[in-house]
């Protein structure tokens, strides 16, 4: 049977979600309480590969097992796992779903604190200056209109391509948090942390709209600008 696990964690602990040889990560986590709990030796794929520290709010992953899980299964594992990790559901899925080629898109947001918040800390970006969110969500907007992004992805990766299709972008405010959100089809690793260090240059009057454009048809990652740190990235929702 095929099963599909709904969770979310926080990534602040984690070298992100993929199982890594020297390092702690959500998949291992996981694989290794089911092991451990229901002795089921699982190998679980996960719909993305988050970069070391981010969040996730919604995440969608996969296993296969002769084993019955259901949610005597997740309140077991919920019992077990580290705070940090929580499993919202397990269900059967159809025999041809896969967590991450049956994915239509992906919606990330990052999260930039402009007043100081001991509670905020680890979870954004905080930026106390204020930012022209006119003139950066003009940029984000244009975003739409291009599919090369290596201006924005981390260098020497092994992925085949750089074109990746954006759907909806855009920047929403809630009380002193300034909410960039950005669905794909797909992302590159490091692709919405770079973009989004490089609206906070337009943001700050560093850069122009002109000069944005410029940065992506470089297709130049030294062009862009820097990332901005892990805290404040949360995968937020999975479309299939």
């Amino acid at each position: 049977m095929r099963y599909k696990i709904e969770l979310c964690y926080k990534g602040t602990n984690y070298s992100g979600w993929q199982r890594q040889p020297n390092a702690q990560t959500v998949q291992q986590i996981l694989e290794d309480s089911i092991n451990l709990i229901f002795r089921d030796s699982v190998e679980i794929t996960g719909c993305g590969r988050t970069d070391a520290g981010v969040h996730a709010k919604y995440y969608i992953a996969h296993f296969d097992s002769e084993n019955n899980y259901n949610y005597i299964s997740v309140k077991k594992l919920n019992n077990y796992l580290p705070v940090d990790i929580a499993i919202f559901d397990i269900t059967p899925a159809s025999e041809d779903f896969h967590a991450r080629f049956s994915a239509k898109s992906r919606t990330y947001e990052y999260i930039i604190s402009t007043k100081k918040n001991p509670f905020d800390y680890g979870l954004s970006l905080y930026l106390p200056k204020p930012l022209k969110l006119d003139l950066m969500n003009e940029a984000l907007l244009k975003l739409l209109d291009y599919s090369d992004f290596t201006s924005f992805s981390k260098l020497h990766t092994d992925v085949k391509t750089n074109n990746c299709k954006i759907l909806n972008a855009g920047i929403k405010t809630q009380d002193d948090k300034i909410i960039i959100y950005i669905t794909a089809d797909r992302f590159l690793r490091n692709m919405v942390r770079a973009i989004v260090g490089t609206l906070i240059e337009v943001g700050r009057g560093k850069l122009n709209i002109s000069d944005f454009y410029k940065i992506i048809e470089s297709r130049n990652r030294g062009n862009a600008g820097k990332s901005v740190p892990a805290d404040g990235l949360f995968l937020v929702n999975v479309e299939y």
